[in-house]
């Protein structure tokens, strides 16, 4: 979330915009996010000549004549020059942007659209000079901007359509721990938020040369989506160029509609879908009604990553807890269609402040296997009750930093671990789920009571229940017995506090 400075430097930016004549907010957002894009360049070169000095192989950004394309080169030359730079439609810096991509590739296509839209060089100098104050090296940072920019599109934020907290994402991809032969997709990309945390996961997680070996995938299929938002597009391509890929398949479609064909094509998907949201029931993809026959978004993005999960196919998805229990026909049959005919694996209630400030709703993630087949057998259900911030509006940091962006306890030596998860639950999901996964009927887990915070379902009593997924359905509440005296006991208690009260009051007649 974006509060304080960060808000009020960002405002700074947009009333330099304004008054500088630029005061259509689409052209706003696009040229704050190309600077930002040629700012996260320089950096990202940065990054790469210090690997290349450990012995990493890293292909420059930058030409030897482009260097003055760099963001620390370019703030540092005259107004008028920069301005030039920028404006210079043949030589200049846009031209060189649009051309990172691969011939023909989907990111060179998408950026074709990138032109400069700043007239003036002393808006350009104030917008450069301010954006140069802020520390956008965290992801959540430019997450929070990116999110700020596009609440102010009209109509931004509408339909459900709310950026992941980060943290939420990397728990995700955590459970889901992607692999290297995986191809990726989020089906309702945004900005890439999911696939980012997924590059970053496997960068982290294989040594350099399983990642050379691999490059190809890694550069032009291992990362898909769809976004039918062109200023999303480029977001996201930018995104995923700035962490590594070179090439994002990153498709221009509305998801569920008949213009996307895409089946069987992936082996991971990780998604949050837009809540709330409908499409005319005529453009939507035939195949997807014969599964949940419904106009709402959240169900018919279920349909489709079924259908696009290739056989064995695993998906993490978040829905809004109305997915878990709805009773309407088109409800029942998608929950239906994944317990029975696929592999339900775990829901995870989380606290309904996890999208506060922007959304108070209550959510879920569901994680389930493509199998065509069933193998449903016992569903893991966990109560997230903390997620490490608090969940009023302002969503403060609850536990360490330091122990909130490694998701452990260990070592941590300031609390202790349950006063620790009291206020931060996600490292016991995580452990929790992978030792279910390690080792299905060894694991504590079989032997958790409804009344605890995780247990599990077994597959008759969710068919029994009407394929109801909501978490209340099947947790135990423990109620403590509170022993009253009896009521005599009560009115001659009653007696004594009179029999005071009037003694006091006799006294101070008295004094009067």
């Amino acid at each position: 979330m974006i509060t304080g400075q960060l808000k009020s430097q960002i405002d700074q930016i947009w009333n330099t915009f304004w008054t500088g004549g630029i005061t259509n907010t689409i052209t706003i957002v696009e040229q704050l996010t190309y600077l930002i894009f040629i700012k996260d360049l320089d950096e990202t070169e940065t990054r790469n000549e210090r690997k290349a000095k450990r012995g990493f192989k890293c292909t420059p950004i930058f030409g030897k004549d482009q260097q003055d394309f760099r963001w620390k080169n370019l703030k540092e030359l005259d107004v008028n020059a920069r301005h030039n730079i920028f404006s210079n439609t043949v030589e200049g810096i846009f031209p060189f942007i649009r051309s990172l991509g691969k011939d023909k590739s989907l990111f060179s296509t998408y950026m074709q659209g990138a032109t400069f839209g700043i007239s003036k060089p002393s808006v350009l100098d104030q917008v450069i000079e301010k954006l140069e104050r802020i520390d956008m090296t965290n992801q959540d940072t430019k997450g929070d901007i990116y999110e700020y920019l596009l609440s102010k599109l009209e109509g931004g934020g509408t339909a459900g359509q709310f950026r992941t907290p980060r943290h939420i994402i990397k728990l995700m991809v955590e459970l889901m721990q992607p692999q290297i032969d995986d191809i990726i997709c989020d089906p309702s990309v945004g900005s890439a938020g999911f696939l980012v945390a997924a590059k970053e996961y496997i960068d982290k997680h294989y040594d350099v040369t399983e990642l050379d070996k691999h490059k190809d995938h890694i550069n032009k299929t291992m990362f898909n989506g769809s976004e039918f938002d062109a200023t999303m597009l480029r977001i996201a391509s930018m995104n995923l160029y700035l962490h590594g890929v070179e090439e994002p398949n990153i498709i221009d479609v509305d998801a569920v509609s008949k213009d996307n064909e895409v089946s069987n094509a992936y082996t991971l998907v990780l998604a949050n879908p837009p809540f709330k949201g409908t499409i005319d029931k005529e453009s939507i993809a035939p195949g997807l009604k014969n599964v949940t026959n419904t106009t709402k978004t959240e169900l018919l993005f279920l349909a489709l990553m079924l259908r696009q999960l290739k056989t064995g196919g695993r998906a993490a998805v978040i829905v809004p807890d109305g997915v878990l229990f709805g009773s309407s026909k088109a409800h029942k049959s998608i929950r239906q269609e994944i317990v029975e005919n696929n592999k339900l694996e775990a829901i995870i209630s989380m606290p309904s402040g996890v999208f506060k400030p922007y959304a108070g709703v209550s959510t879920a993630i569901m994680i389930f296997t493509k199998t065509g087949s069933g193998g449903t057998d016992n569903v893991w259900f966990y109560d997230m009750l903390a997620d490490g911030k608090s969940l009023d509006d302002k969503r403060n940091l609850l536990v360490d930093e330091e122990v909130f962006e490694a998701f452990s306890f260990d070592g941590v030596v300031t609390s202790s671990t349950t006063e620790m998860h009291d206020k931060f639950n996600l490292p016991d999901i995580i452990t929790r789920f992978k030792s279910l996964r390690a080792g299905a009927k060894q694991s504590q887990e079989h032997k958790r009571k409804r009344t605890e915070q995780s247990f599990l379902v077994p597959l008759k009593e969710i068919k029994e229940n009407d394929w109801d997924l909501s978490i209340n359905r099947y947790k135990e509440i423990v109620y403590e017995e509170i022993e009253y005296d009896k009521p005599s006991v009560i009115l001659e208690r009653i007696k004594e506090i009179n029999d005071s009260k009037d003694v006091l009051f006799k006294n101070l007649q008295r004094l009067v």
